[in-house]
């Protein structure tokens, strides 16, 4: 599988820059990457601004996937909320074997796609369909990006627990370090989530407010990702 989706506790943990540092990481090391949004709410213009992300943080412009938009993000909607609210705001439906097709057109052409959830893995498309029922049926081992404060125990737990009952491959756990938070919370959330789960704690990125010191930090951690997407 040439593929990864990349989850979080919750929605703005840090999914998107950790998607496109991944992304500029395996280019870096000479694979054909792309990124993926297959649903992107809060769009102001023509272009998903979680794909704009991605390209920065993978230092690529628009050009990149100006060909291959439409599979990139198949779904963008206005309204700034879960994907079956935004979708329902417009009147317009997601056909979840339009997200299927749009993913594996993208593994054919690419060596490495990697997919930016929604939120969490239980977001809804609609009233019957999840997040986490698509990235199951893609076949796609799964990253989780949690923000290092507290609550973090909790909701990365009912991440982990969710998609166990899947008996879906958890990649490991990113933790995303807030700007401000408690230096005992952040040394412990790791260490009891490791302790409790036997999940992979790939490594805690620190904040910073310069983006290429970030992605520097964060060097480490896509290399482990790298080790294992490559025996996936």
């Amino acid at each position: 599988m040439n593929g990864l989706f990349v989850t979080g506790t919750d929605t703005g943990v840090g999914k998107t820059v950790i998607a496109g540092y991944l992304a500029r990481h395996l280019l870096n090391k000479g694979h054909t990457t792309i990124t993926q949004k297959w649903v992107q709410s809060g769009c102001k213009g023509n272009f998903p601004s979680d794909i704009v992300a991605h390209l920065k943080a993978m230092a690529r412009n628009k050009s990149y996937v100006k060909d291959c938009l439409h599979l990139v993000c198949p779904y963008k909607f206005r309204f700034p909320a879960s994907p079956h609210l935004a979708s329902r705001m417009e009147n317009k439906r997601i056909n979840p074997r339009k997200i299927i097709r749009s993913f594996r057109t993208l593994a054919q052409r690419f060596d490495f796609v990697i997919v930016e959830g929604s939120g969490g893995v239980m977001v809804p498309l609609d009233r019957r369909i999840l997040l986490i029922d698509l990235a199951q049926e893609a076949g796609l081992p799964v990253l989780i990006v949690a923000q290092n404060k507290l609550g973090a125990i909790n909701h990365t737990l009912l991440a982990i627990e969710a998609l166990r009952m899947r008996k879906m491959d958890i990649l490991g756990i990113v933790f995303n370090n807030p700007q401000k938070e408690d230096a005992r919370i952040i040394e412990d959330n790791p260490r009891i989530i490791g302790a409790l789960t036997r999940e992979n704690i790939l490594g805690v990125l620190p904040w910073t407010e310069l983006p290429e010191k970030l992605y520097e930090r964060f060097i480490p951690i896509a290399e482990k990702i790298y080790r294992k997407l490559k025996h996936e």
